[in-house]
This record gives structure tokens, sequence and C-alpha cells, in this order.
């Protein structure tokens, strides 16, 4: 009888009440709950002889692989810790991470031996495995898995358990942020029941995907973004707790066809998403080839949210399925969903359904009144993370105390309107200040991309002696498309005020961004300064 919301517990619990489906899929290779569950087993077994136990963090910096669902279940069967590492990362970042985590343990792509030697000649790991690759620092992953028998021979867990999800480095360096196993499976995972109501005990999660597997039969979710990004690991869980398989794509780069081809054989109806990043291609492989889609049931974007333009395109495309954007972030959880007007297209505007225990506050920490078109920020109380690893000054100005309750303020910045719904403007430290004017890169972005010879845009601010920042935009437009500064302002001025739109444009190849999807901005400075060749 499953007694605790541990993740490993209730994976074992899953794996004993459906052993022969179907948990996981990625490229060639399937596994059924069983053999995932064995399979990881053994890698516990032997990282347990290796004195790899109870607190533990053991990085992964892999790309998207069965190994990485091994060895993350097989740190959470002994009570470490699986931490997510950047696979773009060089040798100098890497080092930074693995001291920053303390980690103990690796386990790494054969590929990134250069990246991981290097890494380690400034701060060595202790215990490393190396996954696909016959030369580079530690072990054989296959041999050292081998080696280890396939039972539960592991101290019982607890509720309370670690899990760390180190951010994407967005706006500065990656921290990692804590949280309970039964915190983040409310906040994170929505209980454990997705669409349903949470979960009031742990065998609920257990016969809910039970019965889902009995009524519905097949089922997958498709994490389109690679699992180093909360976004993937989240949907994984997900995926599981309700008794369906984690459909992953290989490589290190998202592949739009790739992903569309798995839809109807493997009747995934749950694709996630990070933004335009994805969003935009996925719907340009949909419009020039045909796919079985028909069992999609819900395409969403978690972690960026996805334009006007490119929203009412996969809209367009599959009109019988719902396309959400929800509102959350690694510190925060889900927060809520966007609704839409449909009968304004591309140009409908998100609004905001938040979770009751999501408000938006000014510097006093008192709300907002709704309509008065105050800006303030997010917050959110309830079930949150314990703070930042190793981090207690940024902890302390993240998560605060007032009113009687413990809240999140993770720098979303919002305003209420007069309906109680709220209006998202963008995260406070990209926005742009420019002759007392504040811009929100996310806007301008958005008009942008609705031209329809951007492919992708990010907006920051550069130095100005006059106005102290002036907005500028790098550009990558769609091949075989040509628009000009001129042609940009033009179309900017039509969607977005005059001091918004960007003094300067910059066309380059490719908009960089993290392996998540989300904007990379200080690629995207260091552009707009000259900084980068492609600038």
């Amino acid at each position: 009888m499953l007694s605790t919301y541990n993740f490993a517990d209730v994976f074992e619990a899953l794996a004993d009440a459906l052993p022969h489906k179907d948990a996981a899929l990625c490229g060639a290779n399937r596994m059924s709950f069983a053999v995932l569950d064995e399979r990881a087993n053994k890698l516990a077994n032997a990282w347990k002889a290796r004195g790899i136990g109870r607190g533990d963090h053991i990085g992964l910096l892999l790309y998207n692989s069965m190994e990485f669902l091994e060895a993350m279940l097989a740190a959470l069967k002994l009570r470490a810790v699986p931490i997510n590492v950047n696979y773009r990362y060089v040798a100098a970042e890497l080092a930074y991470l693995f001291d920053n985590a303390d980690m103990a343990g690796l386990v790494y792509e054969g590929e990134l031996s250069a990246e991981v030697a290097g890494a380690l000649a400034e701060r060595p790991v202790e215990h490393i495995f190396r996954v696909r690759g016959e030369q580079g620092p530690g072990a054989d992953y296959e041999a050292a898995l081998a080696s280890g028998g396939p039972e539960r021979d592991f101290e019982p867990r607890s509720s309370d358990d670690l899990f760390i999800v180190y951010t994407g480095g967005t706006t500065g360096m990656p921290r990692g942020v804590m949280w309970r196993h039964v915190d983040l499976l409310y906040a994170g995972l929505q209980g454990g029941v997705p669409g349903g109501e949470p979960a009031e005990e742990p065998m609920d999660i257990i016969n809910m995907a039970i019965s889902n597997v009995e009524v519905e039969g097949e089922m997958a979710i498709l994490p389109a973004p690679p699992l180093i990004h909360g976004n993937a690991s989240f949907s994984t869980w997900i995926a599981w707790f309700t008794g369906g398989k984690v459909c992953l794509l290989e490589g290190r780069s998202f592949d739009a066809a790739a992903c569309c081809a798995l839809i109807g054989p493997e009747m995934v109806s749950v694709i996630s998403i990070v933004g335009d990043a994805m969003g935009r291609p996925l719907a340009d492989a949909l419009a020039v080839a045909e796919y079985d889609v028909e069992p999609l049931l819900v395409v969403q974007s978690a972690g960026a949210v996805l334009s006007g333009s490119v929203r009412h395109q996969l809209q367009t495309l599959l009109p019988d399925v719902l396309i959400m954007n929800n509102f959350g972030s690694s510190e925060s959880g889900h927060q809520g969903a966007a609704f839409y007007d449909e009968d304004e297209g591309e140009d409908a505007k998100p609004q905001w359904l938040m979770k009751d225990n999501v408000t938006v506050i000014d510097e006093a920490f008192e709300p907002i009144v709704p309509g008065s078109g105050a800006v303030g920020r997010l917050a959110r109380s309830g079930r949150l993370p314990m703070g930042y690893y190793k981090d207690p000054e940024k902890t302390a100005a993240t998560f605060v105390e007032f009113g009687g309750k413990r809240w999140v303020i993770p720098g979303d910045m919002a305003t209420v309107e007069a309906d109680g719904t709220i209006t998202f403007l963008g995260r406070g430290s990209v926005c742009i200040n420019t002759g007392g004017e504040k811009v929100y890169p996310e806007e301008v972005e958005d008009a942008l991309k609705a031209h329809p010879a951007v492919f992708d845009a990010l907006v920051v601010g550069t130095p100005h002696e006059r106005w102290g920042q002036q907005v500028e935009a790098v550009v990558q437009l769609r091949v075989g498309h040509d628009a000009d500064a001129e042609a940009l302002t033009a179309f900017c001025r039509a969607r977005v005020a005059g001091y918004k739109v960007p003094r300067r444009f910059h066309l380059v190849p490719e908009v960089v961004r993290h392996p998540s999807g989300k904007p990379d901005y200080a690629w995207a400075k260091a552009t707009a300064l000259g900084e980068n060749a492609s600038g």
C-alpha cells in the first residue's frame, strides 16, 4: 500500500500495478513500467555499492534518452537528488554548476567528454558515469548498471525528500529551486490528477492511473523541450502519474516533423511546448505535410507565452485541439491559464485566469486594485519550494512572508483588470526603461512575430545617453522572405505605442535560445551591442 507522495514510491507502485504498460518511448527504444523500474533498480544498487546515497546530488548532463529517465529514477530511489544540467554549457559554466550544486555524481553524454574533462579540472566530481562513448572521464554507464542487482533494497523514503530544478539562467546564473516531493506534486503536477480532483491520499494516484488505462487504453504525453528543462520533467511525471507513456524526441534540438509524426502511432493526447520557439516550427510542420492528429487533444505552452499569431496559426491548423497558454515557473509551479476572445483572431490578447492563491501586489505588498491600471508583481501562496539551494539572499528576496502567509514573487509583472482577470506584462528583470517609460520585451516581440516575414525575435534595451535605454530588436526572418527596418518599424507602429517600437533592428541567421526554448537575452543584448559575430 502506497503511503507517501515520494516520486520513487509512486513510480514503483505504478510498475507493480501496470507492469506491462508502456512507460516511455525515445527513438527506437521503448520500455514498460516494469522494465524501466528494473533497470533503475540495477543502477541504484550499483550506485549504492559505490557509496552514493541519501542527499547526494547527481548531475544529469544528458540528451533526451532512456538513460536520463533511468538515472533520475535511480537517484530518487536512493533518496539522492537528480540535478538537471544544460548540455549547451561550456566547461567554465559546467564547473560553476558542479560547484554550486555540490555535485557528488555525474551521468553525462559521451559526446560531451571534452567539456566535462575541462570542468572536472576546475571542480572534481567523485562518481562519474559516461553514456554512449568509449573515451572520456568516468565509468561506462551500461557496465555500471549491469553490476547492480534488480532488487528494491532501499531505505524507506519520505514525502519530504528533495527534488531540485535548476533554472535555465535566462537572465542570470542558474539557481537550484528546492521542492519537497509533496509540494511539487500539488503545485507543479496539479495534484497528480490534472483536470480532476487532486489526490487526497497517495493511493488515489495509482487508482486513477489504473482507471485511466482501463477506460482510455493507450495514451501519451509528448514533452517537446529537453528533459533538462522543468517543463519536460514535470510533463514526464504527469504522464506516469496518469498511467500514460512519455514520448521523448531524440537529439539536441526540437524536431517539429518528428513530433508530429508521433501523434497518431503513439496516441499522443498532449504536446507540451515552450512558447513560439517550438510553437512556430510545429505550426509550420503541420502546414506543409499531413499527419494523423486525431488522438491529439491539447497543445500547451508553459515556461513562455505563445504569441497571438502563433497561437492563431496552431488553432487554425488544429481546430479541434485545445491550444493552451499555461502560466508558471520553476519557483511557483502551475499558476493558471489564459483565455481569449476568439473573434479577435491573431490579435486576441491573453487574459489570465489565475488560481485563488495568486495575486498581484505593489511595492508595499498590498493587492493591486482591479481596474486601476497599476502595475505590480505576481505573487503566489500555498505549497511552495523551500527556496534556492545555497542562496539565502535570493531566497529571502523571492520567498516573502506577508499577510500571515509565505509567498513566492519570482519577478513577473502584471496588472489586474476590472473583472478580476490578470494581464501579464513580462519579467521585470528584462523590462526596458526608455525615457521614463517601461517597455516589456514580450509585448514588442509578440507584435514583431505577427509580421509574415518574421520567424523569431528578441527585444532588449541598450544604453542611450538621453533616454537611459533604447529599444532594439534582434530578428530572424523566414527563409525566402525579406523585410527591412522601415517595414518592420511601420508594422510595429500599428501595434504598439511609439516609444515601444525598436529604434534599431539586427537581422541574424538564427535567434539563439536556451535548449528549453526560453529566450537568451544575454546573447540578444550582446548582438545588439555588436559583441557577437552574427550581430
